[in-house]
């Protein structure tokens, strides 16, 4: 799967010299968190909802309603965006941009393609991704078990389940708590609670859950 694939589009883009409470208004309409700033069809900058209240007057300050949306209406985008933008390719893999994101602790990055900015990865796209990884909106039974990290054991415990009938709707495998295991998440349907759970008794170091 490749950000080009799960990006949100079309963009919703920005100028430099937009005041920072129009942007604010554009974000509540929109539902958006941050916006790609464009000047002459390239990227210039990013703005995020947290640079822009940032930039607003505290709500204790002692300046009147005029005066606060004098001073918003003189700053603009350009006051308080990031210059240096990271971003990410139409073709970079999904889970490439997931560890970009969670390195550099962002939200969202722009998605480029022949130099232009052509959709939005963020957060919530990720978000939509790991519940149908997980099977967040399939009925199934779960699975939570931790296995030996070696050569053949998911071989084995798919075969078993597929064996006795089971079809698997999800499937997650993570780093287990232990050196040398791995913890195993999923959903199957196609058999019976208790007959998956001797399957996996018979397999699994520790089965930790069932439901």
């Amino acid at each position: 799967m490749f950000v080009g694939e799960r990006m949100s589009r079309p963009v919703i883009s920005i100028s430099k010299e937009m005041p920072i409470h129009d942007v604010l208004a554009l974000f509540k309409k929109e539902r958006i968190r941050r916006a790609p700033v464009i000047e002459s069809g390239k990227l210039i900058g990013i703005v995020s909802d947290k640079d822009l209240l940032n930039a607003s007057p505290s709500p204790v300050t002692t300046l009147s309603v005029w005066e606060m949306n004098y001073m918003l209406s003189k700053i603009t985008v350009k006051n308080v965006m990031t210059r240096k933008v990271t971003t990410v390719d139409f073709d970079t893999p999904i889970e490439e941009a997931a560890r970009i994101m969670a390195d550099n602790k962002i939200g969202g990055l722009p998605v480029m393609k022949d130099k232009q900015v052509v959709g939005m990865i963020t957060e919530t796209d990720l978000f939509k991704i790991f519940l149908e990884l997980m099977g967040a909106r399939e009925r199934a039974v779960r699975v939570t078990a931790t296995i030996n990290d070696a050569p053949g054991q998911l071989a084995k415990i798919t075969k078993a389940i597929a064996d006795e009938g089971g079809n698997f709707v999800a499937f997650g495998q993570f780093i287990g708590k232990d050196p040398g295991t791995r913890t195993l998440t999923f959903k199957v349907n196609g058999i019976k609670k208790e007959n998956l759970k001797k399957i996996m008794e018979k397999l699994a170091t520790k089965l930790l859950d069932v439901r």
